[in-house]
């Protein structure tokens, strides 16, 4: 169960995510320059922390093309969906509007495409589509119910 600390890290970093980079986009007076922040960011974090740590390994090797190929279509979606908060707060969107929708619609979008490239033995319960339907109801009561700034 030491994989939860993971999820907890996951959650409570990205909780703080969208609200963390409307500031530094106000601070900055460019959602461009928190961009480059943001890149900035995944380089150091994503890039040099990995290289350090299968370096002290000795498993700076192994890559093929495939696992490389997805990996990396995998980090610039990523990428996008950052560019995309980005853009949704220059378009006037705010941390409490754009996170609880992009973390209501994210989790059902998973579930579907998870679905599409692993199909499941048996049919899903109906308490699945329930939950999709929850997931979105979750996210309309959080805006609807958010405190006034």
């Amino acid at each position: 169960m030491h994989w939860i600390i993971y999820v907890v890290g996951a959650f409570l970093s990205w909780g703080m995510y969208g609200p963390a980079l409307h500031k530094g986009q106000v601070q900055l007076g460019s959602p461009l320059r928190a961009l480059l922040c943001v890149g900035v960011a995944y380089f150091l974090i994503g890039v040099l922390v990995p290289v350090i740590m299968l370096s002290s390994q000795g498993q700076l090797n192994g890559f093929n093309f495939n696992g490389t190929a997805t990996a990396t279509a995998a980090g610039a979606l990523g990428a996008i969906g950052a560019v995309c908060i980005i853009l949704a707060f220059r378009a006037g969107g705010l941390p409490t509007y754009v996170m609880p929708l992009v973390f209501g619609g994210a989790p059902v979008v998973n579930v579907l495409v998870s679905m599409a490239l692993h199909p499941p033995k048996t049919a899903p319960s109906p308490m699945l589509y329930l939950g999709f339907l929850f997931a979105s109801a979750g996210a309309g009561l959080v805006l609807y119910y958010k405190p006034a700034a």
